[in-house]
């Protein structure tokens, strides 16, 4: 089997495109499709066994990537995988920035390094790969940049260091947006609602049994899956979005919009989500 993406054959052919956290969930499955429409993919992670599995089946598939281990919150490291990356493959297209982390507590439990940590992370780390990308090649030719942030909007009780994080994130789109404009480089974001991926696999009993109630607070009626949030990173790269910078695409299932305590949500009728990643792999906690 192959990726079946909704988008035209050989959209990104000739195209160099980076995906940080690439080795599992939103990577992987976007990297996979990215690699379909025929880019050239540099997978970035910390893990590089994760990579180098996520490259094997990449190739697999008869798509081409390269990989790259880096810390993306170490600059001096960012810096020169970026260089490398250059030197070896050309310029760069595009940017999916989608490396992140966090853990669930409330905010009087999150100690200091807790904090640092998921912020460096989800936002000082993204702003280290973008700059970089625009300074040593972007800048020079214009490209797309696509920022994976989270539904903040209501505040994210519970997990407050990471909204603030991605909260941040969206307005340095905004600005980035602006400045970077005038190189004909385009920054967006994307914020996924609930999504079925590995990553849910990581949490504790306690919150996992939060999870598997989440659907009820969803319009749709069910959380969504990794190839839907693809799906959108790929339009926001692609020329299709020529005109759209500075903007953040909700793929939430309509979740943001309200509060079922003023608004009880009937229940939902059934929906056939959108399933292009051949290789999609359901989370334990949802088997």
């Amino acid at each position: 089997m192959a990726y079946q993406s909704d988008l035209r054959p050989g959209l990104f052919k000739g195209r160099t495109i980076i995906v940080t956290g690439a080795g599992s969930g939103f990577g992987r499955c976007n990297a996979h499709e990215l690699a379909s429409l025929g880019a050239m993919v540099l997978l970035v992670g910390r893990k590089i066994e994760k990579l180098e599995t996520v490259r094997d089946e990449i190739i697999e598939d008869g798509g081409v990537c390269d990989i790259g281990s880096c810390d993306i919150r170490d600059e001096e490291a960012v810096t020169a995988l970026v260089a490398t990356f250059i030197a070896k493959h050309g310029e760069v297209y595009g940017l999916v920035n989608n490396a992140g982390g966090q853990f669930p507590a409330p905010l009087d439990k999150i100690t200091k390094n807790g904090w640092n940590a998921v912020v460096n992370t989800n936002l000082t780390g993204g702003f280290i790969m973008a700059r970089e990308v625009y300074k040593q090649s972007m800048s020079a030719h214009g490209g797309s940049i696509v920022n994976i942030v989270a539904d903040m909007w209501g505040g994210m009780p519970g997990m407050g260091h990471s909204g603030a994080a991605r909260a941040g994130m969206v307005n340095f789109t905004q600005t980035a947006a602006y400045e970077w404009g005038h190189a004909n480089v385009r920054v967006n974001a994307v914020a996924p609602g609930w999504i079925m991926s590995s990553g849910m696999d990581t949490y504790g009993p306690e919150f996992k049994a939060t999870l598997k109630t989440l659907d009820q607070a969803v319009p749709l009626g069910r959380l969504g899956n990794e190839a839907e949030i693809s799906a959108s990173i790929c339009f926001l790269l692609s020329e299709s979005a020529s005109y759209i910078s500075g903007t953040t695409i909700r793929v939430d299932g309509a979740a943001s919009q309200g509060n079922t305590t003023v608004y009880p949500l009937p229940k939902a009728k059934s929906i056939t989500p959108f399933a292009g990643f051949h290789r999609a792999v359901t989370p334990e906690l949802f088997k």
